[in-house]
C-alpha cells in the first residue's frame, strides 16, 4: 500500500556492508530512511567493524532527530535520517576508536558532502585513532585538503573552509606485522553552505601546468623527506618544471603502553597505563597536478615496513602520471563526491563531466544505481566525448579517450535553509 499524505516513506532496503558509506551519506541528504541487513553475516566476526559503528555516531553528532536501530549481532540496521545542523556552529569532538584501521579520510570526505547542506557551519574534531597519512583503502588528509576539496569550487562552495592537522600520525603494519594505531588529531571548518550547488560543465581537462604535493615523516628521521622529493623530482622534471613539493617533519604520538589494546584487562592496568610508548611512526607522500583548466590529479602513497624513502618517491611520481593518463577533468579520488553534487543540483538541470574510460570502475557504478535508488529517480547518461569545437578544443592531448557523464540533478537542496 502507498504511503498516505504525511507518513514516512518506506525504508529503501539494501544487503552487505559494501557501500555503506556512501549510502548514509545519500539517504542522509534527501532524508530517505535505510534499512541494511547481511553485513558480514558469514564473516567470523559477523556485523558492523568499529570504524562503522564510529562513522554511525559521527552521522548522529551532525545531524538532528537521527535515528538507529542496531540488531544485537551487529549485522542489520534500521537508519532514518534527521537534519543536517552541524551542531549549530559549535566546535564538535569526535573520538575515533584506537584500533580504527582506517584513514581519518574515511570520516572526512562524507562529512565534506553533508556539510554544504547543513543549516549552520561545521566545525569538528576528530581525535583519538586518527591517522592522517594514507592506508591501503583511503587517502590522505593532504590530498583530501589539496585535491578534493578543490573540487567543490566548481560548484561555487570554497569559502571558509580549512582543514588543519593539530597532530600527524601515520599508521600501518610494523615489522612485527602487526597493525600499529594512529594518534593523530585534525580539525574541519566548513562554514559555507549553499541552497542548490551549482551546475557543473566539465568537460575540457586542459594541460597540466604544475605539480604540487606534500612529503612527510613522523617520528624518524627528517632526511627522508629529502629522499623522497629528489627521487620523485627525478622522474617528474622531465615532463614539466614548475614543481614544488612541501617537506613536513613532526614527531611521534606519546601514548600509553595499553593504547589501541583489545584487552579490557589491560586497558586497566594501573602500571601498563603509567608505561609510554611512541605510536604513528612512518612517512609518506602525496603528489598533485593542476590543469589550466583547474582539473585536478591525485597521487598518494606510504611507505611500507623497511621500504626506502626513494621507492616512495618514485612510486608516488609513477602513480601521479597514471592518473594524469587515465584522461578526464577528474581523478578516481573525489569522482563520488563530484557526483554527489551534481545529484544534488537544480531540478532537471543537467550537468556534465569529462572521466576517463579506466576511471568508471564498478564502485562509481554501484554510486550511479545507488543514487538513481536513493534519489528516486534521477537520471544518469554517459557519451561518448566527441572532441566538439569549444568544449574539447586546446586541451593538448592528442586521441584522448573519455567519456562525458550527464547527472540530472534533483532539486533537493539545503532542505534547513527550506525550513529557516
Amino acid at each position: 500500500m502507498a504511503p498516505t499524505a504525511g507518513s514516512a516513506p518506506p525504508p529503501i532496503k539494501f544487503t552487505t556492508h559494501h557501500h555503506l558509506r556512501q549510502r548514509l551519506v545519500l539517504a542522509t541528504l534527501v532524508g530517505r530512511p535505510l534499512h541494511v541487513s547481511q553485513i558480514r553475516s558469514n564473516s567470523p566476526k559477523p556485523g558492523l567493524t568499529n570504524h562503522e559503528y564510529s562513522f554511525l555516531r559521527l552521522l548522529e553528532s551532525v545531524t538532528n532527530g537521527s535515528y538507529f536501530e542496531i540488531s544485537v549481532t551487529g549485522t542489520s540496521f534500521l537508519y532514518k535520517p534527521g537534519l543536517i545542523t552541524g551542531n549549530n556552529g559549535k566546535v564538535l569532538k569526535h573520538t575515533v576508536p584506537e584500533s580504527c584501521t582506517r584513514g581519518v579520510s574515511y570520516f572526512l570526505e562524507p562529512l565534506c558532502a553533508l556539510a554544504p547542506f547543513s543549516k549552520s557551519p561545521f566545525s569538528i574534531v576528530l581525535d583519538g585513532g586518527v591517522i592522517t597519512s594514507a592506508t591501503e583503502e583511503d587517502y590522505s588528509v593532504d590530498t583530501l585538503r589539496t585535491a578534493v576539496l578543490p573540487l567543490l569550487a566548481n560548484f561555487d562552495i570554497g569559502r571558509n573552509i580549512e582543514v588543519r592537522i593539530n597532530k600527524r600520525s601515520s599508521a600501518g603494519k610494523g615489522s612485527d606485522g602487526k597493525f600499529s594505531p594512529g594518534a593523530g588529531e585534525v580539525h574541519l571548518t566548513f562554514g559555507h553552505q549553499v541552497r542548490l550547488p551549482k551546475t557543473l560543465h566539465l568537460v575540457n581537462p586542459g594541460r597540466v601546468k604544475k605539480i604540487r604535493g606534500v612529503a612527510y615523516v613522523t617520528g624518524v628521521s627528517v632526511g627522508n623527506n629529502m629522499r623522497m622529493i629528489e627521487a620523485a623530482r627525478g622522474v617528474l622534471n622531465r615532463f614539466i618544471n614548475d614543481i614544488l613539493i612541501h617537506a613536513n617533519s613532526s614527531s611521534s604520538q606519546l601514548v600509553p603502553s595499553t593504547y589501541g589494546s583489545n584487552n579490557p584487562a589491560a586497558a586497566h592496568n594501573n602500571n601498563a597505563s603509567a608505561q609510554k610508548k611512541k605510536i604513528g611512526t612512518g612517512y609518506g607522500m602525496s603528489l598533485v597536478a593542476e590543469t589550466s583548466t583547474s582539473c585536478l590529479y591525485a597521487a598518494d602513497t606510504f611507505a611500507a615496513p623497511g621500504e626506502a624513502p626513494e621507492d616512495v618517491g618514485i612510486r608516488a611520481a609513477h602513480m601521479l602520471l597514471h592518473e594524469i593518463s587515465l584522461g578526464g577533468c577528474v581523478g578516481r579520488i573525489g569522482v563520488n563526491l563530484i557526483m554527489t553534487m551534481m545529484g544534488m543540483g537544480m531540478d532537471g538541470d543537467v550537468g556534465r563531466v569529462m572521466l576517463g574510460r579506466e576511471t568508471i570502475g564498478d564502485e562509481l557504478i554501484q554510486s550511479w544505481r545507488d543514487m538513481k535508488t536513493i534519489m528516486n529517480g534521477g537520471e544518469i547518461v554517459v557519451r561518448e566525448w566527441e572532441g566538439l569545437e569549444g568544449a574539447g578544443a586546446g586541451t593538448g592531448r592528442q586521441g584522448a579517450d573519455g567519456v562525458v557523464v550527464g547527472v540530472v540533478g534533483r532539486g533537493v537542496g539545503n532542505v534547513g535553509r527550506k525550513i529557516a
